[in-house]
């Protein structure tokens, strides 16, 4: 999915976030309060980081207030975003999402009547300076995939093959290559094949020439090894909310089988 074909990516975070909100309208107390594979973090919690960051970018404020425990948190982003979801843990998770329908429709009528440059213009993002749709693109993954983590951690699959599920699946196997070849380290003039069987299809295939891994068309050798999984899967290795350990009924590995586990444990590529 084009970066840059931001009413494609517009329509799918717009997609993402009522079906947060509707799915948010069935939940119980207890459901909003179950954790999450985000350490630390509730169903709820997931809630407040989106609308915390949306508050935060469509420049509508945020709360002065600060977490003390921070033990789950990694680096600066995580801090800020831990801030956002502490400040609303005291409230009901039917607050949390009358705050988050105020928020998505405050940003969505924004962002529906922005004009195009506000979508090619530079922006501060987390993989550097790109435009602001790239950063809308980014917006939509991480919308999507903590719809994933409520979904799982209350037992209600949902928007597996959605617009977003595809814009995600394509924006994580971006790193792949990063994956096989430097921290992998897969050996010069190797290949190595990742099936991803679905609800998202792809299929990559990942050559090192000159020390450096790229995507290709084809191999011209035989794979050193086939990587098989589920979409599913893949999201769950690739944002580090589960180990290949973990999952590994749901991978099939042929080939170099050594090669293929490290190559699984290297997955994660999220901050």
């Amino acid at each position: 999915m084009n970066d840059l074909d931001y009413k494609l990516t517009l329509r799918c975070l717009f997609e993402t976030w009522q079906s947060m909100q509707t799915l948010g309208e069935t939940l119980t107390e207890k459901e909003w309060k179950t954790q999450t594979a985000c350490p630390g973090w509730s169903v709820q919690d997931n809630f407040s980081h989106i609308l915390g960051t949306e508050r935060m970018l469509g420049g509508l404020g945020g709360p002065e207030h600060k977490a003390t425990n921070l033990e789950h948190v990694k680096n600066p982003i995580g801090e800020m975003n831990e801030h956002q979801v502490d400040a609303r843990r005291h409230l009901t998770g039917a607050q949390v999402l009358e705050e988050f329908k105020e928020v998505a429709a405050l940003r969505k009528t924004f962002l529906e009547s922005a004009p195009e440059n506000y979508f090619t213009a530079e922006s501060n993002t987390p993989i550097g300076k790109a435009p602001m749709a790239v950063f809308l693109s980014i917006r939509a993954m991480d919308s999507w995939v903590h719809l994933q983590d409520i979904r799982r951690a209350i037992g209600k699959p949902g928007d597996q093959d959605s617009l977003c599920a595809e814009l995600s699946v394509d924006r994580l196997c971006r790193t792949l290559p990063m994956v096989v070849g430097k921290r992998a380290k897969s050996p010069e003039g190797s290949v190595s094949v990742v099936k991803i069987t679905g609800p998202v299809k792809r299929e990559l295939v990942i050559a090192v020439n000159d020390g450096r891994a790229a995507l290709v068309d084809n191999g011209k050798v035989a794979p050193l090894v086939e990587i098989e999984m589920d979409s599913n899967t893949f999201v769950q290795l690739a944002t580090g909310r589960a180990t290949g350990e973990a999952l590994g009924k749901n991978l099939k590995i042929v080939g170099d089988i050594a090669q293929g586990k490290r190559v699984v444990d290297s997955l994660n590529m999220m901050i």
